[in-house]
């Protein structure tokens, strides 16, 4: 049945287009529940006997959420309890419109087969269609699209022989009108928080119900602790007319009553606008986009230089704000004040559920209790819970539902446990959580897309690829390193020129564009390596085995190959899809004796110290030209091979073969970067590394200067001369320390769409292009590069989206974020796993050297454990030491001793495990000794010697 509709639209030029609307209506719709005999259906997927027991409901039924429920109480479909639920098509498609999250969570509830979701067509059933009235919002036409469904369905049921009487279809709604019209009909429908609380054998389900409006009202007190945020249209005016500015709200991790605002600007013209106090603040939660008024330039301050974490005391609504702001002003000098400003609106709240650990209320039989998340930069969520004491010690998930203006916390609801804090799979699970980072098991739509088992190379695939297995092609990993994305080879040729290949795993001939593989990687975005733990961005099939270039079998792979002479000059270049068979899979160490050993002159050795010798020419050119060669201190865990602890920590030691494999991957990267740009330079995907801003190496001058050290920033060239350069007499770690402070001045490198930039620069490499090639097991990003190779030597077939700059502009977006997010959770792990190991070492006592001066602290590098770690000078359980700070040193006086950057000092370490959720590594110092507040070292023998004699 054909229903149409036709009408007139006027053009820009100002005709008229006649549009006929066309909308196929069907009556061979199954309706799902196994008790229907009408329907011709081949599986059923509502049971009868799957039912849940209700009190109001006494009876076996099937649910029909609205629109509002799935998108405000999805945390409660989400429960295995919850089962046989109809999802409308209106319901869905308005889910899918207004929240891409919740949509997905839906989507995954209806695919998991146990549940017994059922998505009903009813907008193209003949029975439930409805045309929307004259007059009538599209909201409200819906609403009724799904009264009329639910309608149907009762009398669908109610009709059949099958003695199905007893059968209900149930409405659940929290829209007052709405469930007034459905009483009206004739609907059964109920409220969903009453439905849930009716639930005889599930209490706990009462916890994860959202807030509702009237459950707001009910739980804030009178006093208005904040400011009305003004309407949307009022925003949107004030931000057009340049009295607001919109940006992205960032809460520091340091401070809990100071963030900053970034405005997007065009070029360089991105500005940070700070944000102090919490009326200012105005219930902001990190990362929500905002709009802010600027305050008049009297007003202006500076950033605080104080550390300053909430105590984890739940305070009073009626809190003395004067008296929790006093220690926030920063100095006052012209230079220090920063562009400060007051939250006035809320654009669009990004909130997610949040992990972190219930605090218990000290009042009895209290079910209002504070939850603290592990993220110091979201603020403390007030929620109602009846299983307080069973969550306690628990890590919890808990999702923000409002925040009243009268109110010091947000009001929120518990979402689910994730297990007892402090155990090292629930850590783990949080960090990823945390982190954003997708770690569920591939699912059966992504595995029907790997190829099937045995495979084989076949006589297609040779025809259309160069055989090169009989080349002496090797790789160099670290131990134990699976997914071996890169090969390379050196052999002399005839002619006396050298003849270099880098051989790169061809992930992309297994993962073809569009389908579900491809699409779950590009999700993914980069593979996340955590301590002793992988989460895959491709299934183990590609990464460990089919696409890994491991040693003695046969691999596809996509060769970059160069002709060159013996300075390391390139004469010719060239790109193919070959086939290899690596002669040896190397770790560091082992191709580091191999070159070292005289004795050793085999095909593999020759080839590494013919790929050595280049490496060293290509780098020294590199320096040459003002690539930056930075430091940062990389710990490596040894892990118990039982339990899985770490039982030994120490600083990644880096060989020249680290190098000789760095400078060729780097090389490939630029050759392909400047191959895919020639061939299509409106959507080649790049990376680029932006020069920081002047500001950036202000901390860095300093720390030179205060030992008599000039470090020179107009170009890359000048700083990396000047870090060269840079030696203090006595003071061998001075150079390193130095580099590590550069690392933290630098900005991120990024990907982006080459047609929708034009700075191409990597600061960095000093490189004028560049791109990611060489770890397609492990980057998206690398798959499209080797996509858009492979179309410019002719080797595949392109696609639309390829060619879409703004595609692949959003694209880059999300890997820029999933790159960013997966180094965080990294970080994240190396500071779990640090716990683990100084939890069973006592205290140690270790040489370091202050990294940063803080107003209240110092904050302590100890390159032996590659550790940071902040010692605080002002207790609250004893009286403070005379302190003066200093902005300009930047030098921190306690009593008689000052603190410069650079200084060599001695802590003792210790791990305070006092807060189960963050535990933290506690250092004191012991040298230089200051009365008051030095600590003696201890005399015991440290644990960690104790251990390994009892091993």
């Amino acid at each position: 049945m054909l229903k149409s509709k036709t009408f007139v639209k006027k053009t820009r030029s100002g005709g008229v287009l006649k549009v006929v609307r066309e909308h196929y209506l069907r009556d061979d719709i199954w309706c799902g529940s196994e008790v229907c005999t009408e329907c011709k259906q081949d599986s059923t997927v509502l049971q009868r006997d799957a039912c849940i027991e209700s009190s109001l409901c006494p009876y076996p039924h099937y649910l029909v959420p609205d629109t509002n429920v799935v998108l405000h109480q999805i945390d409660v479909l989400e429960d295995p309890v919850i089962r046989n639920v109809i999802i409308l098509q209106t319901v869905l498609q308005e889910v899918r419109h207004r929240s891409a999250p919740v949509y997905k969570r839906l989507k995954d509830i209806i695919h998991e087969q146990g549940r017994h979701f059922y998505t009903f067509t009813n907008e193209h059933h003949r029975e439930t269609f409805i045309e929307r009235e004259p007059g009538e919002s599209a909201n409200d036409r819906n609403d009724r699209a799904i009264r009329v469904a639910v309608k149907w369905y009762s009398q669908h049921l109610k009709t059949l022989e099958s003695g199905s009487d007893d059968l209900k279809v149930v409405l659940l709604t929290n829209d007052q009108g709405n469930k007034l019209k459905a009483e009206e009909t004739g609907v059964v429908v109920y409220k969903f928080d009453e439905y849930i609380k009716s639930l005889i054998g599930n209490p706990e389900l009462v916890d994860c119900l959202a807030l509702s409006n009237d459950d707001k009202n009910e739980i804030t007190s009178s006093k208005v602790l904040f400011p009305e945020h003004l309407p949307l249209s009022k925003v949107q005016a004030g931000i057009k007319s340049g009295s607001f500015l919109q940006g992205t709200f960032r809460a520091s991790r340091d401070n809990y009553l100071e963030a900053t605002v970034f405005v997007q600007g065009e070029g360089e013209d991105s500005t940070e606008v700070l944000i102090q106090g919490l009326q200012n603040l105005n219930r902001a939660v990190h990362q929500d986009v905002v709009a802010v008024q600027l305050l008049p330039k009297n007003q202006w301050v500076a950033p605080s230089s104080v550390v300053l974490q909430d105590d984890g005391a739940a305070k009073d609504d009626n809190v003395d704000e004067d008296e929790e702001e006093k220690v926030l002003t920063g100095p006052l000098t012209e230079t220090a004040r920063r562009a400060t400003g007051k939250v006035v609106g809320i654009i669009k709240r990004n909130w997610r559920p949040f992990c972190g650990m219930l605090n218990v209320s000290q009042i009895k039989e209290s079910t209002r209790h504070l939850f603290t998340p592990a993220d110091r930069r979201i603020p403390r969520i007030r929620i109602e819970t009846r299983q307080a004491s069973t969550l306690a010690g628990q890590r919890i998930m808990v999702a923000i539902d409002g925040w009243p203006k009268d109110s010091r916390y947000p009001n929120g609801h518990f979402v689910r446990s994730l297990g007892g804090a402090g155990e090292k799979d629930t850590e783990e699970e949080v960090l990823l959580l945390e982190h954003d980072v997708p770690h569920q098991a591939f699912s059966q739509a992504v595995l029907n897309f790997l190829p099937k088992m045995p495979w084989s190379i076949t006589p297609e695939d040779l025809a259309q690829r160069q055989d090169l297995r009989h080349l002496t092609v090797c790789s160099v990993d670290p131990p134990g390193c699976t997914d071996i994305d890169d090969a390379l080879h050196c052999r002399e040729l005839e002619n006396g020129k050298l003849e270099v290949g880098v051989h790169i795993a061809d992930v992309s001939h297994f993962i073809r564009p569009g389908n579900a593989l491809d699409k779950e990687a590009a999700n993914r975005g980069t593979t996340v390596y955590l301590c002793g733990k992988r989460i895959d961005m491709v299934p183990e099939l590609l990464s460990s085995n089919l696409c890994s270039l491991r040693s003695n079998v046969e691999r596809f792979a996509f060769s970059c190959i160069w002709e060159m002479n013996h300075k390391a000059e390139i004469l010719k270049t060239r790109f193919t899809k070959s086939i290899i068979n690596s002669k040896a899979s190397l770790t560091y160490a082992e191709a580091q004796m191999r070159i070292d050993d005289a004795n050793k002159n085999d095909d593999i050795t020759e080839s590494l110290r013919g790929l050595n010798k280049l490496a060293k020419i290509l780098k020294r050119k590199r320096v040459e030209n003002g690539a930056l060669t930075l430091s940062s201190l990389e710990v490596r865990f040894h892990m118990d091979s039982e339990t899985h602890d770490p039982i030994d920590l120490q600083t990644k030691e880096l060989m020249e073969t680290n190098s000789m494999v760095e400078e060729f991957m780097l090389l490939a990267n630029i050759s392909v970067a400047q191959k895919i740009y020639d061939e299509f330079p409106e959507s080649a995907l790049l990376r680029k590394h932006p020069a920081p801003p002047p500001s950036n190496y202000d901390i860095l001058i300093k720390a030179a200067k205060s030992k008599n050290v000039m470090i020179h920033t107009d170009s890359a060239k000048a700083l990396a001369d000047s870090l060269d350069g840079a030696k203090v007499d006595g003071f061998q770690y001075f150079n390193t320390l130095l580099r590590i402070l550069a690392t933290r001045c630098m900005m991120q490198a990024v990907y982006f769409c080459s047609g929708m930039d034009s700075d191409f620069h990597h600061y960095g490499l000093a490189s004028p292009i560049y791109t990611h090639f060489t770890s397609p097991i492990r980057r998206y990003a690398d798959i499209i590069v080797h996509r858009l190779l492979a179309v410019a030597i002719g080797a595949d077939s392109t696609y639309p989206d390829l060619m879409d700059k703004h595609k692949q502009s959003v694209l880059c977006n999300n890997l820029n974020y999933r790159h960013k997010m997966s180094q965080y959770a990294q970080r994240a792990s190396v500071a779990f796993h640090t716990q683990l190991f100084f939890k069973t070492r006592g205290i140690l006592n270790e040489k370091g050297f202050v990294l940063f001066v803080r107003k209240n602290a110092i904050i302590v590098l100890i390159p032996k454990f590659g550790l940071e770690g902040t010692v605080f000078f002002d207790a609250k359980d004893k009286a403070s030491p005379n302190l003066v700070f200093n902005e300009e040193g930047p030098t921190l006086k306690v009593e008689r001793h000052t603190f410069h950057i650079f200084d060599q000092v001695k802590v003792t370490i210790s791990l305070d495990d006092s807060n189960i959720q963050h535990q933290k590594i506690r250092m004191a110092l012991t040298e230089p000794v200051i009365p008051g507040v030095s600590v003696p070292a201890p005399e015991a023998e440290p644990q960690a010697k104790k251990r390994k004699l009892d091993r």
